[in-house]
Parts: structure tokens; C-alpha cells; sequence
């Protein structure tokens, strides 16, 4: 079976003052994360305080590589098929995501994929696709 990704619609999410850079970083096609400037722990959903230590962070540019660590592809819930995966980055952070230009019966747990940037309503979305 092949089912090839298309372009669906989907909105952006809501910007604010603490996560304004990640999506400003997003429409020049780099890939931003936060990292606790104490603990050096990298994290998934940008935020001004580290939540393994409640300390201050910064922002850093990840490499945008990773492997996927859960994958799920949808059928039914509209007229067009989508993979939503939890990726792994090489930074050792998970981040929930959507894989996009392949075959998406090809996709499996362990592969390794790379970070891409699709143009959705109002700006700049990171997703990834295979490496």
C-alpha cells in the first residue's frame, strides 16, 4: 500500500512574547530550542525556565536531525492522510510533529529524519521528513 503525503491545512499556533523567537527562527528555516543555562538540559516546549531545575535558559539552534520515536498515521479523520510522530532530536529532546513529503507506509520507529519547513497560515511550521 502507498499512501503519499499531501498538503493539508493547518493553523499556526499561537504566538507570545517568550516563544515569539522560536517561530521568528522558524520563517528563516532554523530550528530553535531552549536550554537551561544551570543544568544545561535541553527542552521541548520553548519557555523562559528550565523544568527539570526552574532556572533561566536560552535559545540555541538545534542541528534539526533526529529519529522517530512513535509514529501514527491517520486515515480517517479527514479527506487527507497525515503522519503525526513524537521525534527524538539529536539534542535528546522529543518534540510532537507531523512527517511529511514521502511515502507515509514507509515510515517506521527507529528511522532517521530531518527537519523541514511548510508554509501553514499565518507563517512557518517545522515538520520532518526521512534523512
Amino acid at each position: 500500500m502507498t499512501t503519499m503525503h499531501q498538503d493539508r491545512p493547518i493553523s499556526l499556533p499561537a504566538s507570545d512574547p517568550a516563544t515569539e523567537p522560536y517561530w521568528n527562527a522558524a520563517k528563516q528555516g532554523v530550528l530553535r530550542l531552549r536550554r537551561c543555562t544551570a543544568c544545561r538540559e535541553a527542552h521541548w516546549y520553548p519557555r523562559p525556565l528550565c523544568p527539570f531545575c526552574l532556572a533561566d535558559t536560552e535559545w540555541i539552534d538545534a542541528s534539526g536531525g533526529g529519529t522517530i520515536y512513535s509514529v501514527s498515521v491517520t486515515r480517517r479523520a479527514g479527506p487527507i492522510p497525515y503522519a503525526i510522530a513524537y521525534v527524538a532530536l539529536d539534542e535528546g529532546v522529543t518534540m510532537l510533529t507531523n512527517i511529511v513529503d514521502c511515502d507515509l507506509d514507509t515510515l517506521c520507529i527507529g528511522q532517521r529524519v530531518k527537519v523541514c519547513f511548510k508554509s501553514v497560515d499565518g507563517g512557518t511550521l517545522p515538520m520532518f521528513t526521512p534523512a
